[in-house]
């Protein structure tokens, strides 16, 4: 029995050392080691190679870093073993922070005073109160739900859309892709926090962008895309923010990372780029995390926070 860390592009020796002083005695392996690989009962992994699940006949369970499954769930090889989401309350905060930092500066016009500050102009411009003002949140899972709480904390109106129905209190929800342009016509911030699927992939788009209500927030509704890459058709987005269709964006992540140095969106005044940094994942609160339900399961516990596969997510 033992632990694999498969972190393939990442500097996995921090895991594994924090890992062998959590399990303490647990056989615990880097990706490369000479171990019989019939031996491994779990994988922890990011970005999994082609070969990453070869010969584990044993394996028990995938625990995965990040919060999105995406990468595993498309591996072309991938054991019928339950997928354990990593849950993580510092990273919930880390995101909220991100969110309510980027949907902030847009609201109070910051973007547009730091062009004007590097031109040496003095324009007072006078952003409507946070009441006047709606943050569509899409996905409502545990990232998604908790923004949506403190956005409305704030003094937002805040909607929500999903794929099924949600109640949160303080927030109006809307379910399916029969509310979409419903959600969209009521939102001036657009946040996506949503899972990647095959139907979320691309929905960050020129028709998406042109569904936002318009007339509310100065200079034009506005984006905040702190999910996934797949999520935004870059080319649409670009267009949106030099034709006006958008106001601004705020971008974590990207269809190629990193964001490739020929990529017009990092010539753009109103594209504001972060390198995927919204929310990380802590070494110490992960291996805590994983080597608790490691153990538990050892010892009979069912896991928890699993991937359901036909949803993605």
């Amino acid at each position: 029995m033992a632990l694999l860390v498969h972190l393939p592009g990442l500097d996995q020796s921090p895991w594994v050392e924090r890992f062998r002083r959590a399990l303490d005695g647990y056989p615990v392996y880097a990706e490369g080691d000479a171990v019989p690989r019939s031996e491994i009962r779990y994988v922890f992994a990011w970005k999994p190679a082609p070969d990453a699940f070869e010969g584990l006949d044993s394996l028990r369970a995938i625990f995965s870093l990040g919060a999105g499954v995406d990468a595993l769930l498309t591996h072309p090889n991938l054991p019928d073993v339950p997928i354990v989401r990593f849950v993580d309350a510092d990273m919930t905060q880390s995101m909220s922070d991100y969110v309510i930092a980027q949907v902030t500066m847009h609201h109070r016009l910051i973007s547009r005073y730091q062009a004007h500050q590097r031109a040496k102009v003095w324009t007072q411009l006078y952003p409507p109160p946070a009441t006047a003002i709606a943050v569509g949140v899409m996905g409502l899972g545990v990232l998604g739900e908790d923004a949506a709480r403190k956005l409305g904390m704030l003094g937002f109106t805040v909607n929500g859309w999903s794929r099924s129905r949600k109640s949160i209190d303080g927030v109006e929800t809307f379910a399916g892709a029969e509310a979409f342009a419903d959600f969209l016509a009521a939102t001036d911030i657009l946040v996506n926090l949503l899972p990647l699927t095959e139907e979320t992939q691309g929905i960050l788009n020129m028709a998406t962008f042109k569904g936002l209500r318009r007339g509310k927030l100065p200079g034009g509704p506005v984006v905040v895309n702190a999910a996934r890459g797949r999520h935004q058709i870059e080319a649409d987005l670009v267009e949106a923010l030099k034709d006006g269709t958008l106001g601004a964006a705020s971008v974590d992540v990207f269809e190629v990372e990193p964001l490739p140095k020929q990529s017009p969106l990092w010539a753009l005044d109103n594209c504001y780029i972060t390198p995927h940094i919204a929310a990380v994942s802590n070494e110490a609160n992960g291996v805590r995390y994983f080597s608790d339900m490691l153990r538990a399961h050892e010892r009979g516990a069912p896991l928890t926070n699993l991937v359901d596969r036909e949803r993605g997510y």
